[in-house]
């Protein structure tokens, strides 16, 4: 198979991946690998929109558990036995740049020293006339357990997350269906609008809306839950899992 290698620490991995004839490439991959942590994962689904993606934690900097080293997860792939996840991204557009999120889509105030104004449209209904807080924005499930969680302090496994960040007035946190259309008017700003890690960000003015929906296109990921498994996070973070770690 033809795959791209995306990451850090290459060297840790591309020996066996030779071995099992993958064959490294840059062009045309059919699959790309991204080597690393979530950050990798979000590079490869912005950079390679389109191609599947095979996602392995970095054992450098995240220790794996024994039922998912390199060697298993590669195997358990060339076999046929990774499960293959169709996952939703999130789209928005301003003044013809567009903009695209596996995780989500938040608008920030630009001015760190003072609180961003906005007004909110769910469906074309109004929501909210004003709030006046450091962020608003749209998670997909994939993104519940990031940003979103920060904010509310919760997950959702169907729909869009929409929520607000340090917000003075008092305003729910919604989980919507996936055919929301949220819009967003900048009424005190300007505000800075970022997909996932992307350095790319788009400045919306004072006045100016912004719609934020479900995209058309979706990322396909090979063995996300192995990705996301609570023994290899357990060995990263120890202090996180208290009940697992009779040292806390």
């Amino acid at each position: 198979m033809k795959v791209k290698l995306i990451g850090k620490h290459f060297d840790d991995i591309s020996p066996l991946l030779k071995e099992m004839d993958f064959e490294l490439m840059d062009n045309e991959p059919e699959l790309i690998i991204a080597h690393g942590g979530d950050g990798a994962l979000l590079d490869a689904a912005r950079l390679y929109p389109g191609t599947p993606i095979l996602p392995l934690r970095d054992q450098k900097t995240a220790p794996l558990c024994d039922r998912h080293s390199y060697k298993k997860q590669l195997d358990d792939f060339c076999a046929g036995k990774t499960i293959k996840t169709i996952n939703s991204k999130l789209y928005s557009n301003f003044n013809g740049r567009e903009i695209l999120g596996l995780n989500d889509i938040f608008i920030h105030n630009c001015n760190r020293g003072r609180a961003m104004r906005y007004r909110v449209w769910i469906d074309d209904e109004l929501y909210a006339n004003e709030i006046v807080g450091d962020a608003v924005g749209m998670a997909t499930i994939h993104g519940s357990t990031a940003y979103y969680r920060s904010i509310t302090h919760s997950i959702f496994k169907t729909g869009l997350g929409l929520a607000f960040s340090n917000s003075t007035e008092v305003v729910n946190h919604l989980v919507l269906p996936e055919t929301a259309v949220v819009r967003v008017k900048i009424i005190r700003g300007p505000g800075i609008m970022v997909a996932d890690n992307n350095p790319d960000t788009i400045e919306i003015p004072k006045g100016s809306e912004v719609v934020i929906r479900k995209a058309d296109e979706k990322s396909v990921i090979y063995g996300l839950k192995k990705f996301m498994c609570q023994d290899c996070r357990f060995l990263r973070h120890p202090s996180q899992f208290p009940d697992k770690n009779p040292l806390i």
